[in-house]
C-alpha cells in the first residue's frame, strides 16, 4: 500500500448527493492538459515508458474501435506514471493517402470539377485547407475519452520533421539497393487509380461465371477454365504440367487463340496443377501475379490488353469496352464460334476489392517502385524470435511469421497526388537521381521528378522513431526510443505492425522499434456480430459518453478486453458500468460522511478488529493481483477484480458489516475510520487508469491531493492476515446462507425480523452485531418462537417467522428437496461402489461424481437441519 503524504481533507469537504459526469469530465481533463501532467520531459531522471499512438486517419473519427485501444493505452501510461515513470504517450495522425484524396476529390465533384481541372500543386494545397478544416476531429474527441496523451509533441506524418525522415529513409534504402524500380503484377484500383498492397485487398464471394473455352483445332485442341475470360484477348501460352501425359505431344507447339490473329506457344511449367479441372491453364502474364511468373520463366511478352480505368485496349470488336461489358462480349463471341464447351453461373468465387471504394481490383502489370524485404523481413522475424520483442497474447505469434517469413516484395508506390512524393528525379539523357532531404534538385531543362506518391504505410512505418525527431539525434529520441508497448489490432500486423519492425530495425542500427506488441481483438456488437453500417449496428461512442459518462465507456471496454480476442459491447454493459460510477461515488460520500481519513498512520494490528484486519488482507491481495494482470495485459481479469472488490468487498461487506462501529462512534469508530480512508484512497488508485474521471474527483475530495494523476501507485505492504479473512468468512457464510433462506419464503431483505443467535464456540461472537445490522434482525423479545433454525458455521439462527409463512408448506418443501437430495446421493454412491464403472471412467468424471456427493450429503444435512428447525405442527 501507499504512505499516504497527502494533507487531509477538510472536515466540511461535501460532495453533490449524484455523480454527473457532464459537470465533471469536460473541465477536469482541461485543467490536466494546462497542468502538464501528460507532458513528458527527456531530462528527467526517471526511466521512461514510452507508447506512440497507432495514428489514426486525419478523415476520421472517434469509434469504438479507437476507444477500446485508447482505453487501454491511456491505462497503461497512467498506471506507468504513477509508478514513477516518465510517462510518454504519443499523439498524431496519418495523412491517409487515398482516403484524404477521395474526400477532397468528392468535394470537387459536387464542384463540377476533378483535380485535373485544378492541376497538382493547387489540388494538394486544397487537401491543405480541407485538412486544417475537417481533419483532426478525432483529436478533440480523444480528449474527451480522457486521452493522457502528450498533446505538445502531436505530430502529422506528412508535417515538416516526418517528410524529412520520409526522405532520408528512401534515400537511405535506394542507396544501399533495397529501393528498386520495376515493371510488376500489381493490385489496381480502376476507380482510386493507383496500385494499392496486397494487404489493402478485401476479399469477398462474388456471383460470377466460369467458362470453359476449347482453344486449337482438331487434335490440337486444350480446354481451359476462366471467371475472367475478356483476359484471354491478351494470353500468351497455355500451360501444362511437364508431366501430364495428355499434352506432352503438344508442348512447344503453336496453337491459334480463339478470336485473334494469333497462335500461341504450349509451355511445360510446375506450377500447373494436373489434377485441377482439365490441367491446362491460359497464360495471361500481364494480368495475373502468378501467369506474370510463368511468362517470367518462359521468356513470353507481356500483353496489356486495358487500360487503368478496365477498359479494353485491344482487338477492335471489344475496344473501348469496360472489363465487365467486354467479359460478356466476348463469352457471347465465342458462344457463336462453338468454343465454349461448359458453364457454370452463378459461380462462387473469392473476388478481392478495393478495401476503400469497394471497387473490384484489376490485377495489372505497371512499372512500379518497390522495397526489396528478405533481409528486412528476416531481421523482423529474427527479433521475435530471439525474445527482443514479445508479441502477447503468444498464440499470435504464428499469424506473425506466417506473414514475415513468406513476404513478397513491398509496391511502395502509388498514383496519388496526396502524399509524400517519392524523391526521385530523370534526366534527359535517362539520369536517374534520388535525392536526400539536405539535397538540391537537379536544374536544367528535361529534369522532371517521379510523379508517384508513397504508400501510406511507408510513412506510417517509420512512426515510432521520427515521431521523436529521427534522423536527428534529439533528446526524445534518446530518452524515449525504443518504445515499450505497442497496443494495436491483430487486423493490422501485416499492414503496420510488420512494416515498422522492418524500417525500425533497419533504421536505428538494430534496435527495435518497441519491446512488446499487444495485440488487441476487434469491438463487436452485444451478439459478437462485427459492426457495419450495412448491419445498422455502429455505435457512436459520444452517444454513450453522453448519456453514461467517459468512465462508463471505458470502464466497459476494458472490461471485455481479453488479450487478441474480439470485444462484444452492447448499451446495457455501459449503463452498468455507469451504476459502477455511481456505486463508488454514494460509497464513498457515506464514507466521508462517517469518518474515513487518511489522516495520520494506520493504528497498530493489535487495535484493528478482525473486519479491519480482513478488508486489509483483500486489499493488499487485490494491488497484486492488479499488478500482475497489468503486466500481462489482462485488462478484463484487472478490471473484474477491481469491480469485485470495490463493489462487494468494500462496500457490499466491510461497509455493511462497519456500520454498527461507526454508529456507534468512539475509539473503535475512528480506527475503522482511518482503515476505510485507506482502503478507499488505494482502491481510488487502482481504479483511476481506467475511470479517470470519478476517480478524480473522489480522491482530491478525500485526500486533499493534487490529482491522482500525479499521485503514487499502490504498493503491496505485504500484509496478510488469513484467520481474520476465515472468520469474516463465515460470516458472510452465514449472512448469506440466512438471505438464501429469506428469499425462499418471500421475505424483503429490509423486513425486519426478530432472530436468536446462537453464536457460542465460534469466532462469530464479536459480529453478532453487525450480523443483525446486515440481516435486520430485531432482539428475540419476550414472545419470541422459532418458526425455523439455520445451522451456519457451527452457529445457529433461529428466525421467529410467525405470521409471514406457512410452516406446513415450508415442511412440504423442505421434504421434497430433502427426498432430491437423498436420491442424486444414493446415486452417485451407486456409481462410485461399482468396480467395473471405476475401472474405465476418467479421473474427470469420477472426480465430479465424487462432487455431486459431497453436496448431496451438504444439502441433505443442511435441510434435515432446517426441517428440524421447522415448529411443530
Amino acid at each position: 500500500m501507499t504512505e499516504n503524504t497527502q494533507t487531509p481533507s477538510s472536515p466540511d469537504s461535501e460532495l453533490p448527493t449524484a455523480y454527473a459526469p457532464a459537470a465533471v469530465e469536460g473541465k477536469l481533463y482541461e485543467s490536466w492538459v494546462e497542468r502538464g501532467y501528460f507532458t513528458a520531459d527527456p531530462a528527467s531522471e526517471k526511466p521512461p515508458y514510452t507508447i506512440v499512438i497507432p495514428p489514426p486517419n486525419v478523415t476520421g473519427s472517434l469509434h469504438l474501435g479507437h476507444a477500446f485501444q485508447h482505453t487501454l493505452m491511456d491505462a497503461l501510461t497512467r498506471r506507468k506514471r504513477m509508478q514513477g515513470y516518465e510517462s510518454l504517450w504519443l499523439p498524431g495522425m496519418d495523412h491517409a493517402g487515398i482516403a484524404t484524396q477521395n474526400k477532397v476529390e468528392q468535394q470537387l465533384a459536387e464542384e463540377g470539377k476533378s483535380r485535373h481541372d485544378l492541376g497538382r500543386e493547387e489540388f494538394v494545397e486544397r487537401v491543405w485547407q480541407w485538412k486544417e478544416e475537417y481533419g483532426g476531429k478525432i483529436l478533440g474527441q480523444m480528449r474527451r475519452l480522457g486521452d493522457g496523451v502528450d498533446w505538445s509533441r502531436e505530430r502529422f506524418t506528412m508535417d515538416e520533421g516526418l517528410s524529412k525522415a520520409v526522405q532520408t529513409i528512401f534515400k537511405k534504402l535506394f542507396d544501399d539497393g533495397l529501393i528498386y524500380r520495376a515493371e510488376r503484377i500489381i493490385n489496381w484500383c480502376p476507380r482510386c487509380l493507383t496500385a494499392i498492397s496486397d494487404i489493402e485487398v478485401e476479399y469477398q464471394e462474388d456471383a460470377g461465371e466460369l467458362v470453359s473455352i476449347k482453344y486449337g483445332e482438331g487434335e490440337d485442341t486444350l480446354v481451359v477454365a476462366t471467371t475472367r475470360a475478356e483476359t484471354m484477348l491478351g494470353d500468351t501460352a497455355i500451360a501444362v504440367h511437364p508431366d501430364d501425359d495428355r499434352y506432352k505431344h503438344l508442348v512447344g507447339k503453336l496453337i491459334k487463340l480463339p478470336l485473334t490473329d494469333r497462335s500461341i506457344p504450349v509451355v511445360a511449367d510446375t506450377h500447373v496443377d494436373p489434377e485441377f479441372g482439365t490441367g491446362c491453364v491460359k497464360v495471361t502474364p500481364a494480368h495475373d501475379p502468378n501467369d506474370f511468373a510463368i511468362g517470367q520463366r518462359h521468356n513470353l511478352p507481356n500483353m496489356t490488353i486495358m487500360d487503368e480505368h478496365g477498359v479494353i485496349t485491344v482487338h477492335g470488336p471489344f475496344l473501348g469496352q469496360d472489363r465487365f461489358e467486354a467479359r460478356s462480349a466476348v463469352v457471347g463471341a465465342l458462344r457463336e464460334q462453338g468454343r465454349i464447351v461448359a458453364e457454370k453461373r452463378p459461380y462462387l468465387h473469392s473476388v478481392g476489392h478495393c478495401s476503400r471504394c469497394s471497387t473490384t481490383v484489376e490485377p495489372r502489370l505497371s512499372l512500379q517502385w518497390w522495397v526489396k524485404v528478405e533481409t528486412l523481413a528476416k531481421a523482423a522475424g529474427d527479433a521475435v524470435r530471439d525474445g527482443r520483442v514479445a508479441i502477447h497474447p503468444q498464440e499470435m505469434e504464428k499469424r506473425y511469421f506466417d506473414w514475415v517469413d513468406n513476404l513478397n516484395d513491398w509496391c511502395i508506390s502509388r498514383q496519388l497526388w496526396w502524399g509524400h512524393r517519392i524523391p526521385v528525379w530523370y534526366g534527359p539523357d535517362g539520369e536517374v537521381v534520388c535525392l536526400g532531404p539536405d539535397d538540391e534538385a537537379p536544374t536544367g531543362e528535361g529534369w522532371t521528378q517521379d510523379t508517384d506518391v508513397l504508400d501510406t504505410w511507408f510513412s506510417s512505418g517509420l512512426w515510432p522513431f521520427s515521431t521523436l525527431g529521427w534522423p536527428e539525434k534529439t533528446p526524445d529520441l534518446a530518452k524515449f526510443y525504443s518504445t515499450d508497448v505497442l497496443v494495436t489490432g491483430h487486423d493490422i500486423i501485416f499492414f503496420w505492425v510488420a512494416r515498422m519492425m522492418m524500417f525500425g530495425l533497419y533504421a536505428m542500427d538494430g534496435e527495435v522499434p518497441f519491446k512488446t506488441i499487444a495485440l488487441t481483438g476487434l469491438v463487436r456488437d452485444e451478439r459478437g456480430k462485427k459492426m457495419s453500417k450495412s448491419f445498422g449496428n455502429v455505435v457512436d461512442p459520444l452517444d454513450w459518453m453522453d448519456k453514461y459518462g467517459s468512465d462508463a465507456v471505458r470502464f466497459t471496454l476494458a472490461k471485455g478486453a481479453n488479450p487478441g480476442t474480439d470485444v462484444p459491447i452492447g448499451e446495457d454493459w455501459v449503463q452498468a458500468s455507469s451504476k459502477f460510477a455511481n456505486k463508488i461515488w454514494n460509497a464513498t460520500r457515506f464514507a466521508l460522511m462517517n469518518g474515513a481519513t487518511i489522516e495520520g498512520e494506520l493504528p497498530p494490528v493489535e487495535q484493528l478488529s478482525a473486519t479491519d484486519r480482513w478488508i486489509l488482507s483483500r486489499l493488499n491481495k487485490t494491488v497484486a493481483q492488479v499488478d500482475a494482470y497489468y503486466e500481462d495485459f489482462q485488462f478484463s481479469k484487472l478490471s473484474e477484480a477491481l469491480y469485485h472488490f470495490a463493489w462487494d468487498e468494500v462496500f457490499d461487506w466491510y461497509v455493511e458489516l462497519s456500520k454498527t462501529t461507526f454508529f456507534a462512534g468512539g475509539e473503535q469508530a475512528q480506527v475503522s475510520g482511518r482503515v476505510l480512508g485507506e482502503v478507499i484512497d488505494v482502491m481510488l488508485r487502482l481504479l483511476h487508469p481506467v475511470v479517470p474521471f470519478v476517480t478524480e474527483t473522489l480522491w482530491t475530495t478525500l485526500t486533499g491531493g493534487e490529482s491522482l494523476v500525479i499521485a503514487d501507485w499502490p504498493k503491496d505492504s505485504g500484509f496478510r492476515d488469513e484467520a481474520a479473512e476465515t472468520e469474516i468468512g463465515n460470516v458472510q457464510n452465514l449472512v448469506r446462507e440466512v438471505r438464501r433462506f429469506r428469499k425462499e419464503q418471500g421475505l424483503d431483505d429490509k423486513q425486519k425480523v426478530p432472530a436468536r443467535l446462537d453464536l457460542s464456540g465460534t469466532a462469530l461472537g464479536a459480529h453478532e452485531a453487525a450480523i443483525r445490522q446486515v440481516l435486520r434482525l430485531q432482539p428475540e423479545g419476550d414472545a419470541f418462537s422459532a418458526s425455523a433454525t439455520l445451522p451456519v458455521a457451527g452457529a445457529t439462527v433461529a428466525l421467529d417467522l410467525s405470521g409471514t409463512i406457512d410452516v406446513e408448506a415450508e415442511r412440504k418443501r423442505l421434504t421434497k428437496d430433502l427426498g432430491a437430495a437423498e436420491k442424486e446421493k444414493a446415486q452417485a454412491e451407486a456409481k462410485l461402489g461399482n468396480e467395473a464403472f471405476l475401472a474405465k471412467a476418467p479421473d474427470n468424471v469420477v472426480d465430479k461424481i465424487k462432487g455431486r456427493l459431497a453436496k448431496a450429503e451438504a444439502d441433505i444435512a443442511r435441510l434435515r437441519a432446517q426441517l428440524d428447525g421447522l415448529p411443530a405442527a
